[in-house]
């Protein structure tokens, strides 16, 4: 999934081609919905923080995609609180919904 805003180069053909080509879908935020790129800006800045700016040569693809997907699962789904989920982790809300519909 590649989010951008809605600007020319990211709809452009050529971009939607070079996307399809990686196996990748696109996603745009609504128009003048500044709170749409806001959460992505702040989730890629945590990402680039705590991941990809550690001074580490990835050997492959997919041990970046491990790295990633371990702190996304690991940290940022256990810490983060949202105030949409009654300021619970991502983690906490879906104990607290499975543990009311096994009820």
């Amino acid at each position: 999934m590649v989010h951008s805003d809605r600007g020319g180069p990211f709809r452009s053909r050529s971009f939607q081609r070079l996307l399809s080509m990686n196996g990748l879908a696109g996603s745009m935020g609504r128009v003048a919905s500044a709170a749409d790129n806001s959460a992505m800006e702040s989730f890629h800045s945590l990402l680039q923080k705590n991941v990809l700016d550690q001074r580490r040569v990835w050997e492959s693809r997919e041990q970046l995609h491990l790295a990633i997907i371990t702190w996304i699962e690991h940290t940022y789904n256990n810490r983060r609180r949202q105030r949409r989920l009654g300021k619970l982790t991502p983690v906490e809300f879906e104990l607290a919904f499975a543990a009311t519909h096994a009820a």
